[in-house]
């Protein structure tokens, strides 16, 4: 009987240490200690906008579309959790020029990546630009910024939003990874190749278009539509389940993201990606498709 009552007690010991401690429970409301991401556990992001611009102040091309880059200054721009541009990003021959740190993924000291200060729902997004040899970047769109559970640190962009690949497919060794050129230029990233892959060499300008349209997603380079896929859908879950967003998998913020990106509103920026290599852009206008 004394051995029973002392099993007891001993459980009931271990069940309230287990609680408090091992789950982090009682420390992250009592001690301050910040709940750390465990492997195989998804965890909930906060969203922390910065301050947004009025868009009815910029102008309004022929064809209807919003112009959102002058040529001459980075107006309505700013660093993804920052409230101005990062200094790589400048101005150069009426193009948006990110100066590469050249050591790829290691930004240079002032880099992070360029965000138009507005958040987009359904548009029609078309610019240009140019990779230099060797190079990789992005374009980022109904992204959000966020910070760690703990509301802490940002979170890379990546992790909120689909981006366009944008490569040298002849040099940058990423042309050859993921699965069937998935990481070749006008791909959805590491999800869906663009077919046809008809991007230009490095050097020279690339047209390209984003549609986004209640869910439904056009990628188009050099004229052509090169995929389609549709959001908030059981497939579209599915898709991240096989990728590296995976749930539980490396990146435990990035699925709950992902899997509702542009969060309640479905809505969310366009971005520019500083990876550390030399890019262009130019013209860039977006059309409201609400």
């Amino acid at each position: 009987m004394k051995k029973t009552v002392l099993g007891i007690i001993c459980a009931l010991i271990g069940f309230v240490v287990g609680f408090f401690i091992g789950k982090g429970g009682f420390c992250v409301q009592h001690c301050g200690a910040v709940e750390e991401p465990v492997a195989g556990e998804s965890l909930v992001a906060v969203v922390s906008d910065g301050p947004n611009i009025d868009i009815s102040a910029f102008p309004v091309d022929a064809e209807g579309f919003i112009v959102l880059f002058d040529g001459q200054t980075l107006n309505g721009w700013r660093g993804y959790g920052m409230d101005v541009p990062p200094t790589s990003w400048e101005v150069s021959d009426g193009a948006i020029h990110l100066k590469g740190s050249g050591t790829g993924e290691a930004q240079a000291e002032g880099g992070g990546d360029l965000i138009f200060a507005y958040k987009f729902q359904n548009f029609e997004l078309q610019l240009e630009y140019k990779i230099s040899e060797g190079g990789n970047s992005g374009i980022f769109y109904l992204a959000q910024e966020v910070k760690d559970a703990a509301g802490k640190d940002y979170l890379p962009i990546w992790q909120s939003s689909s981006e366009y690949q944008v490569l040298d497919n002849a040099r940058h060794p990423d042309a050859q990874l993921g699965i069937d050129g998935n990481r070749q230029s006008a791909s959805l990233y590491d999800m869906i190749p663009a077919k046809p892959q008809n991007s230009k060499p490095a050097g020279e300008w690339n047209t390209a278009k984003i549609m986004v349209y209640k869910g439904t997603v056009v990628h188009g380079q050099n004229g052509s539509n090169v995929l389609e896929y549709h959001l908030w859908t059981p497939k579209w879950t599915q898709m991240l389940q096989d990728s590296k967003f995976r749930e539980g998998g490396d990146f435990p913020y990035a699925f709950g993201l992902l899997n509702n990106m542009g969060g309640e509103n479905h809505e969310g920026y366009i971005g520019l990606q500083d990876h550390g290599d030399d890019v262009w852009y130019r013209h860039i206008r977006i059309r409201l498709m609400d």
